[in-house]
């Protein structure tokens, strides 16, 4: 089996929200401005320090964290794990795709709101800049096999979708549930299968 060369970092994705500038309003207060404590791997997003409850048929998560920046619309991000716990069956899905997902309660310190749609369980997948596809002779919306090469769990990741733009930074994203089964961390490296 030939891989394409070099790594890819990975970055793990632990359950979190975006928020719309309306849901902001009501679930922090009237012109609240979002507090970023530290840039994720893709540019322009952040980790916020504002945390929210999520609440389904079943149960409850508390300290859900924020991702800025404010979004069209909200989208809330979990594992299959989370899904269970909270009683909810959210579909994988590529993020900003919400159309016929379920709905959640968000709790927040000055207010909550109940979400008619929005729950995704995220397509596992790979950003990439125009110029790392090129490398990669791929385009968006491919699908490879991605290798994860740990001793004990060496684990390969069929159905990876590829995004493209020109915003995007090379980064490998699974969730929690997905990591956890390959023994991968943030930081480590992954390969793209070459089946040529």
């Amino acid at each position: 089996m030939k891989v394409k060369e070099p790594g890819i970092i990975a970055g793990v994705s632990n359950r979190h929200v975006h928020l719309s500038r309306e849901d902001v309003e009501i679930l922090f207060g009237k012109d609240y401005q979002l507090t970023p404590i530290k840039d994720l791997g893709q540019p322009g997003q952040f980790a916020c320090q504002e945390t929210v409850i999520i609440v389904g048929p079943k149960g409850a998560i508390e300290k859900v964290r924020v991702l800025g920046p404010e979004r069209k619309e909200t989208q809330i991000e979990i594992s299959l794990t989370d899904a269970f716990k909270i009683g909810v069956r959210p579909p994988v899905r590529d993020s900003g795709d919400l159309d016929g997902t379920p709905g959640i309660v968000i709790v927040g310190p000055k207010g909550s709101v109940i979400k008619d749609k929005g729950v995704i369980i995220a397509k596992r997948h790979i950003h990439m800049h125009t110029s790392d596809a090129e490398k990669y002779g791929v385009k968006d919306k491919d699908i490879v096999k991605v290798l994860v090469e740990k001793e004990g769990r060496r684990l390969i990741f069929d159905d990876v979708l590829i995004r493209v733009s020109e915003k995007y930074a090379l980064e490998f994203h699974v969730d929690t549930d997905e990591a956890n089964a390959a023994l991968l961390k943030t930081g480590d490296l992954v390969y793209i299968i070459d089946e040529e």
